[in-house]
């Protein structure tokens, strides 16, 4: 997976995420809903400055307590957990 920072601010980051698609940006997005200190999460598959498709950019908003990058961490690692999970209960039931 290929990240690269569009904007940094200490309460705000912005990053295109190469490759992915709503699938995995949805998932994304609805983990760092849940993670404390998050005010705010989206992403966009097609910003305007962009004249047509591009990778995803998703944007972070966090309260003045928490590093926007930290709460990333924090919600990639909520996704993991989560997969894990399923794939747990999966196996428990087959």
């Amino acid at each position: 997976m290929e990240l690269r920072v569009i904007e940094k601010e200490a309460t705000m980051v912005s990053i295109e995420i190469a490759g992915e698609d709503h699938t995995f940006m949805n998932v994304l997005k609805g983990a760092l809903l849940e993670t404390e200190g998050v005010t705010a999460a989206t992403y966009d598959m097609n910003p305007e400055q962009s004249g047509g498709q591009t990778d995803p950019v998703l944007t972070i908003k966090t309260d003045e307590h928490t590093d926007a990058l930290d709460a990333l961490e924090a919600g990639t690692e909520r996704v993991i957990q989560k997969s894990d999970d399923f794939e747990a209960a999966f196996e428990a039931a087959a």
